[in-house]
């Protein structure tokens, strides 16, 4: 009675909108509160998440030898990178090939490809003894494998070229490597001579041998004699 008498009536009903007002913008904030928290534990399970693929990748790169940055991907390493649907495959192989070439002349351009460059990966290397790597690194050994590709690819050019285009310094040996060519273990393949060795790392000195022997070892190359010539053919 004596509030309403007063006038302190109207003063509490504006303390109470006040509070209510107040308690709102309390539930509003513990609502946003709680959001972000949410928010910070999900930035932080990504934050690890990232920082374990920056890892996987600097260890990738640590390891990935920079002759393979010009090689093209295999068809297999194509296949598992992009691979093709189902039903797409069976579409595409009920689809006939377009012959744009003469067979005839399809099969005198046989043969005329790069030189393969089978490089060597880390389980390779890895599993051999110590002593046959020694000093020698995998960086050194792929791009060893570029070079007998570059030796190969010479070679190649030289037997290719046509007669009036050979100066008399070096038809002798461009007749010989045509002999080369032809001989049974080598006939199809792209080949190189020891005569040939004469690149950065592969060359006739204790280094280069190390480095061939240890590329012959793991199957990258055939070696045979044919006539007064050492000869190293590239395998696939």
């Amino acid at each position: 009675m004596v509030l309403r008498g007063d006038g302190r009536a109207a003063d509490m009903s504006a303390v109470d909108v006040s509070l209510k007002a107040v308690e709102h913008d309390f539930r509003k904030m513990d609502s946003y509160v709680k959001s972000e928290m949410e928010a910070l534990s999900k930035a932080k399970a990504l934050s690890e998440l990232t920082i374990q693929q920056t890892r996987k990748i600097q260890a990738i790169v640590d390891h990935f030898p920079s002759t393979l940055s010009a090689a093209a991907p295999s068809d297999a390493l194509k296949n598992r990178l992009f691979p093709v649907p189902e039903k797409a495959a069976a579409h595409t192989s009920n689809i006939l090939p377009v012959q744009t070439q003469n067979p005839k002349v399809e099969k005198e351009k046989k043969g005329k490809g790069l030189p393969p460059r089978k490089y060597v990966s880390d389980e390779e290397f890895a599993s051999l003894s110590s002593y046959m790597r020694g000093r020698i690194t995998l960086d050194k050994v792929n791009s060893a494998i570029d070079e007998m590709a570059g030796f190969a690819e010479n070679n190649l050019r030289l037997i290719q070229a046509p007669r009036k285009k050979l100066g008399d310094d070096i038809l002798e040996k461009v007749l010989e490597l045509r002999d080369i060519a032809g001989a049974e273990t080598i006939k199809g393949k792209h080949f190189f001579l020891e005569s040939d060795m004469r690149g950065p790392l592969l060359k006739m000195d204790t280094t280069g041998k190390a480095i061939l022997t240890i590329i012959r070892h793991l199957g990258r190359v055939l070696e045979a004699r044919i006539g007064k010539q050492r000869v190293f053919a590239l395998l696939s």
